[in-house]
């Protein structure tokens, strides 16, 4: 099992750029595929990112491509998820998940808002 906590979240303009981490507890990081979520008021969760194991695969939403980067340092047990350009459509509760072997950990989430 991994328990998950994210930070970095916060209130910016339009235009700037936030860094989210998640830091995860546990011996076996490394092993788990590890995503970005989001969910805005009134809508349904959806995947921002996501990045292998080794760091060496990512995919992302058509929505946050070239504005967005998921990395991960799994000396530190930590994926990150750099904003930039943001918008005021990326305003919404940010979450972190672990996936292995049919298993999802969840953060419990933290807030971003883009203001115009």
């Amino acid at each position: 099992q991994v328990q998950l906590v994210e930070s970095g979240g916060g209130s910016v303009q339009a235009g700037g750029s936030l860094r989210l981490s998640c830091a995860a507890s546990g011996r076996t990081f490394s092993s788990y595929v590890m995503d970005w979520f989001r969910q805005a008021p009134g809508k349904e969760r959806e995947f921002v990112a996501g990045i292998n194991w080794s760091g060496g695969s990512t995919n992302y939403a058509d929505s946050v491509k070239g504005r967005f980067t998921i990395s991960r340092d799994n000396t530190k047990n930590t994926v990150y998820l750099q904003m930039n350009s943001l918008k005021p459509e990326d305003t919404a509760v940010y979450y972190c998940a672990a996936r292995k072997n049919g298993a999802n950990y969840w953060g419990q989430g933290i807030q971003v808002t883009v203001s115009s």
